[in-house]
């Protein structure tokens, strides 16, 4: 018996080495990049937005956030409520999520138990996806107008005012 175990071993050894190494699908990187706008940029847009906004005779919160969600920068115009801060922000966050303008989503989650129902996601107009590339790169999110459609607005004039440096971008 022992020496049969010994030639099963002794066979499997001599397959596994003649046989040569098994081709992986695709290597895989040891390190991934992830493209991120820089500080300027993403304070570019959401000036824009806060500036937009002021024009249409409101005050809003914006906030940017990075291709993992995190907020990059959050400006709160002085008479925008609290309120409008964690909500800008489940706009961006949202429009990332879904790498699509939030306006989109309002009518496609609604059975009781939908995915819109998750913490952190909000289905109304103000968030957008910021793309550099054909790549997501962030979100954009844009609370405390009197309507979706305004805060959407002003979440595009961000957006445009970045536009021209995003499709530069090489990556």
């Amino acid at each position: 018996m022992r020496k049969r175990s010994r030639l099963m071993i002794v066979s499997l050894l001599y397959l596994l080495v003649t046989a040569g190494p098994v081709p992986a699908e695709e290597e895989q990187p040891v390190l991934i990049t992830i493209p991120r706008l820089s500080l300027d940029t993403a304070l570019s847009a959401a000036q824009t937005a806060i500036d937009t906004c002021r024009k249409e005779g409101v005050q809003v919160a914006v906030t940017i956030v990075d291709r993992g969600g995190h907020p990059q920068v959050v400006l709160r115009d002085v008479l925008a409520m609290s309120l409008t801060l964690a909500i800008s922000h489940n706009k961006a966050y949202t429009a990332l999520s879904f790498n699509t303008p939030t306006s989109q989503l309002t009518q496609r989650f609604t059975s009781p138990f939908s995915v819109g129902k998750t913490p952190g996601l909000v289905f109304s107009a103000g968030g957008l996806p910021i793309q550099a590339a054909g790549s997501i790169v962030g979100g954009i999110g844009v609370s405390g107008a009197p309507s979706g459609e305004i805060d959407e607005k002003c979440a595009q004039a961000g957006l445009d005012a970045i536009q021209d440096d995003l499709e530069m971008v090489e990556m």
